[in-house]
């Protein structure tokens, strides 16, 4: 949204009446949000992906480092989870700050495979963070557009099914496509678990999410909720993702991949929920880092086709991961 000072005002002159407590305190937030992204568009904060060494990149969209290393031990091909400080604690700020002129070479040379709607937000539309009203905000973004990409397979459009988001299997399956038949010095498989809506148990049931599933965390926050009910289907989620990782990692040859996020969950944590833009708590913005390896062993063949003619608009797809 970018800063607007008579916006911004009329915002929160209507938040301050109507909740004076809470209104003040997200009048304080965006205040800073403005700040930060004029510092932070210019030196991001965290580490950067291109700085690091891999040949297959694999993002688990909203991991928390300590949920991933409580479920490691189910999974052979993660020996340490090890961390790093995310460069962005909401999808659109690390797109931002991640796809930068800086690497613009290494860039054209990627292959980019996301469920992740705000691809298009940020290489398509051109649009850059704040995503709130600020009063004040002077950013320098220094993003690449869609065409700097080696390639670029936005399967939010093709492959997102009605409230389940995209499916792990359709990036397993596009990632190992294009492993196969193309030659990339990187590929980058984002997926969209464990983030909202925890869909393990539709898939497995084949129905629709319920309402809690649906919302996860955003639960806690209006109705009551187990804290013990939400934890236990974003964990759901998480090996929902990684059994597909595991797939993966058996049908693509790649000597050094990195599993990692862009970034974490809060469930509550010093009364903050989800993973707000431009915050600093370490359950969102520290991220697991996972180093290990791929060997196409021909174990599985993807069967779907997700290039069709049918695609879902942007604010389908955002309002089932609970953005809209």
């Amino acid at each position: 949204m970018g800063g607007s000072f008579k916006e911004w005002v009329r915002d929160h002159y209507e938040r301050i009446a109507s909740e004076p407590a809470r209104g003040l305190m997200h009048a304080a937030y965006t205040t800073y949000l403005g700040l930060w992204y004029t510092l932070t568009s210019r030196r991001p904060v965290g580490t950067h992906i291109y700085d690091e060494d891999w040949d297959v990149l694999v993002i688990l969209d909203a991991c928390r480092l300590d949920v991933l290393r409580s479920v490691a031990p189910e999974y052979d091909f993660i020996e340490t989870v090890d961390s790093r400080w995310s460069v962005g604690s909401h999808s659109h700020e690390w797109l931002a700050q991640t796809f930068s002129i800086e690497y613009a070479d290494e860039i054209s040379d990627t292959a980019y495979i996301s469920g992740n709607g705000h691809t298009y937000e940020t290489f398509v539309a051109n649009e850059y963070p704040p995503d709130e009203t600020v009063p004040i905000c002077w950013p320098r973004w220094q993003t690449v557009e869609e065409d700097t990409f080696g390639t670029i397979d936005m399967l939010w459009e093709t492959a997102h099914r009605d409230q389940l988001g995209v499916p792990p299997r359709a990036i397993t399956d596009r990632t190992v496509e294009v492993a196969r038949e193309a030659d990339y010095e990187r590929v980058v498989a984002h997926y969209m678990q464990p983030h909202i809506p925890y869909i393990a148990g539709s898939l497995e049931q084949d129905r629709e999410p319920t309402d809690v599933e649906a919302g996860g965390w955003k639960h806690l926050e209006s109705d009551g909720t187990t804290y013990d009910r939400v934890w236990e289907l974003y964990e759901e989620n998480l090996r929902l993702v990684l059994d597909d990782v595991e797939l993966l990692l058996e049908n693509v040859d790649a000597e050094t991949v990195v599993i990692t996020a862009d970034h974490g969950n809060a469930f509550g944590e010093y009364t903050v929920y989800g993973h707000p833009e431009g915050f600093l708590l370490p359950c969102i913005k520290k991220v697991p880092w996972v180093v290990t390896s791929g060997s196409d062993e021909k174990t599985y063949t993807p069967t779907e086709e997700y290039d069709t003619e049918e695609r879902t608009d942007i604010e389908s797809h955002l309002q089932d991961l609970g953005y809209l």
